[in-house]
């Protein structure tokens, strides 16, 4: 099972304007073949489908502690998609929406992905930056275990590829702050299961790392989180299991080359997270209603009988 918690893994930075067209970039992380819905589809279904669980248990364990960040990568990703279309906040949805003849939305025509407005008023959705729905064919759950363990390492290594090209065309810092930490992220899990595969084979692939052969450190918006030891860091996601994969990573396994130095630690948990970005509502395009102010008189009695 999965527990909840109601915050994004990192604080992300408000946007300095509405920019649907960059959202509309960011979009390939979250649906694109190699997004994050791949990535929590993978390995999600592979933990669910594991063969003798018990008996290889640092395996089992590795891959469903990454299914559970790649939820909240899903979950950063989204929200980022989100802020982007909606702008800075303001009280518009403290009123009316006016009137709607005079075309408000008519820059919309010229939006690259005016579905994401039309259908999900400017919300993230399981789509491509083209607006190509993601889907199944992108998931691979084989059974046998190096193979699924290897298609994972080339499919973070092509994640890594993605989040680079869509970095390189983005100027917002609210994109940007996502693929920067994504970025440290997958190379993790790029990392984490190239130890694997060394373990069961002998093979030293995790030396072709990183592919693509640019350091991390030349993303200003890695910085940090390599200075804080997130690239050294798997999160167990969880109070008491998945211990196991202390066994791959860990055990005096170094941080790679060109990254700063230090020892392999799992850690108990998730990351202490940042807040969610409250969306305000345009009650012109009917979020959450043309007309919201009963509905938050509604909630805020419907609150304080709560407390």
């Amino acid at each position: 099972m999965f527990m909840r918690i109601d915050k994004l893994q990192i604080d992300l930075p408000a946007p300095k304007r509405r920019d649907p067209n960059a959202a509309a970039a960011l979009q390939e992380l979250l649906g694109g073949k190699y997004g994050e819905m791949s990535t929590l589809g993978n390995y999600m279904f592979q933990s669910f489908n594991f063969r003798s669980k018990e008996k290889l248990k640092p395996f089992y364990s590795l891959v469903a502690s990454i299914t559970a960040e790649e939820l909240g990568h899903v979950e950063l990703v989204s929200n980022g998609v989100a802020m982007l279309n909606n702008g800075p906040d303001s009280d518009l949805d403290e009123s009316d929406g006016g009137d709607i003849s005079g075309s408000p939305f008519e820059a919309m025509q010229d939006i690259r992905l005016a579905g994401g407005f039309f259908a999900n008023a400017g919300g993230a959705m399981p789509m491509n930056s083209n607006g190509v729905s993601w889907n199944m064919d992108f998931v691979t759950s084989t059974g046998n275990v190096i193979v699924d363990l290897l298609h994972n390492f080339h499919l973070e290594c092509g994640a890594r590829l993605h989040k680079l090209r869509v970095y390189e065309t983005l100027s917002d810092p609210t994109g940007r702050e996502v693929c920067g930490y994504l970025l440290v992220r997958g190379s993790v899990h790029a990392h984490a299961y190239a130890l694997a595969i060394k373990n069961l084979t002998g093979v030293e692939i995790e030396k072709m790392l990183p592919t693509p052969n640019i350091p991390l450190g030349n993303i200003p918006e890695c910085q940090k989180y390599l200075d804080e030891g997130s690239h050294r860091r798997l999160y167990r996601f969880s109070p008491a299991d998945y211990a196991e994969m202390a066994g791959i990573w860990g055990q005096g396994e170094m941080a790679l080359p060109g990254d700063p130095p230090g020892e392999l630690e799992v850690v108990d948990g998730m990351p202490s997270g940042g807040k969610i970005h409250q969306l305000t509502g345009v009650p012109s395009a009917f979020t959450p209603d043309y007309a919201p102010e009963e509905m938050f008189e509604i909630a805020q009695k419907l609150y304080a009988k709560s407390r």
